[in-house]
């Protein structure tokens, strides 16, 4: 069993040295699933030997350019989410990024964002996911109460086309490189967990430090949830039966310079919307999944205030010609294939706070207890 590699000043860091690059164009989105020996399924398919992959792992998570290092889940199924969009005033806008990002561990991406067309009344976007059994709405009640918002509009995912990282798979891809073949529509469907899946769930997905990246990942945590060894992988595995779990994922951090040359991988980020004709959304969002340098796409009905906009994705690029380009091939294949377009517009990303949303009944219990709303 391969130790702890030690960790070495001399270890190159930067995203675009040759052997991080491979390790990286695997590790952020290419293992699917469960997997034992998350370490050596990288090295298989990077060509890169474990003990390597391990050390530079370790590296990049601690120099910052790895922000984060972990199980996913597809939480959709673990409870319900929604992307939400605030309608706050400029003078409220930065306290309440503030909040959200402090404050409440159910609030995942938090994100200010300026829109390419028109005015922007509604600058700050966020996800969250709340446990089965209590209430989104009552949450957003809360949290527009507290940062002084007007509104918000609440878009749970009805469909998902695209679901994936792959920033440094992406750096080199043609403008309008498509799949040959539609993109998968999934729905979202919440999976009954018992106690004892929680107690393994919640150590599964907790980020790994650079000391706990090894080829026995999963020993501590079986600990940690107090369950044998060989239960823990079991339960795990089911997990990934029941459809629960992502992908096992390296986070770059894509946007603040870090790093051994204050590198930035991605300095724009988009949220594409389109309004595709009403009873053309799973067509439309599977047309649109084909794009290979979409991260996300999902079907989400933004309502009358956001231009009835339906099929929403993210792209990012190192320039913002770069991502309209690409925008531009995904709009003209609309028209072109007959779907038709009717709105469209792209929402920049800015400021912005990126961390895993809690999603244990539990944790939220606690926390709904603590914040008046048990």
């Amino acid at each position: 069993m391969t130790s702890l590699v030690t960790h070495s000043t001399e270890v190159p860091t930067s995203p675009r040295d040759e052997i991080n690059r491979r390790i990286l164009e695997v590790s952020e989105d290419q293992i699917k699933g469960f997997a034992r020996n998350p370490m050596r399924e990288i090295a298989g398919r990077s060509g890169i030997d474990v003990d390597t992959v391990i050390e530079r792992i370790q590296a990049m998570l601690r120099s910052g350019v790895v922000r984060r290092v972990r199980q996913t889940l597809l939480a959709t199924n673990l409870a319900q989410g929604a992307l939400v969009a605030w309608k706050i005033t400029p003078d409220k806008l930065e306290r309440a990024f503030d909040f959200i990002s402090k404050e409440d561990p159910f609030s995942g991406h938090v994100v200010i964002r300026n829109s390419e067309f028109g005015s922007t009344d509604w600058p700050l976007w966020t996800t969250l996911k709340v446990p089965t059994g209590f209430s989104v709405e009552k949450h957003c009640d809360y949290l527009r109460d507290t940062i002084g918002a007007e509104k918000y509009r609440i878009m749970p995912a009805l469909r998902a086309f695209v679901l994936g990282v792959g920033h440094m798979r992406r750096k080199q891809m043609k403008i309008g490189e498509m799949a040959d073949a539609p993109a998968m529509d999934m729905v979202p469907a919440i999976v009954d967990l018992t106690d004892r899946d929680w107690q393994v769930l919640v150590e599964l997905k907790r980020d790994f430090t650079a000391d706990e990246i090894s080829e026995n990942l999963w020993a501590a945590r079986a600990a940690a949830a107090g369950v044998p060894l060989d239960e823990f992988l079991e339960v795990a595995e089911s997990f990934d039966r029941r459809g629960v779990i992502g992908r096992f994922s390296t986070f770059l951090e894509h946007t603040k310079p870090v790093g051994d040359a204050s590198e930035r991988l991605s300095s724009f980020n988009g949220l594409f919307h389109w309004a595709v004709p009403a009873g053309k959304e799973i067509e439309g969002g599977r047309e649109i999944g084909r794009f290979a340098i979409l991260t996300h796409c999902y079907w989400r009905d933004a309502g009358p205030e956001l231009d009835n906009v339906n099929i929403m994705a993210v792209a990012h690029g190192e320039t913002k010609e770069q991502v309209m380009a690409h925008k531009a091939a995904i709009d003209k294949y609309l028209v072109d294939s007959g779907i038709g377009l009717e709105y469209t517009n792209v929402y920049w990303g800015g400021r912005a706070e990126i961390k895993p949303s809690e999603i244990s009944p539990a944790a939220y219990r606690q926390w709904a207890e603590q914040h008046g709303l048990g």
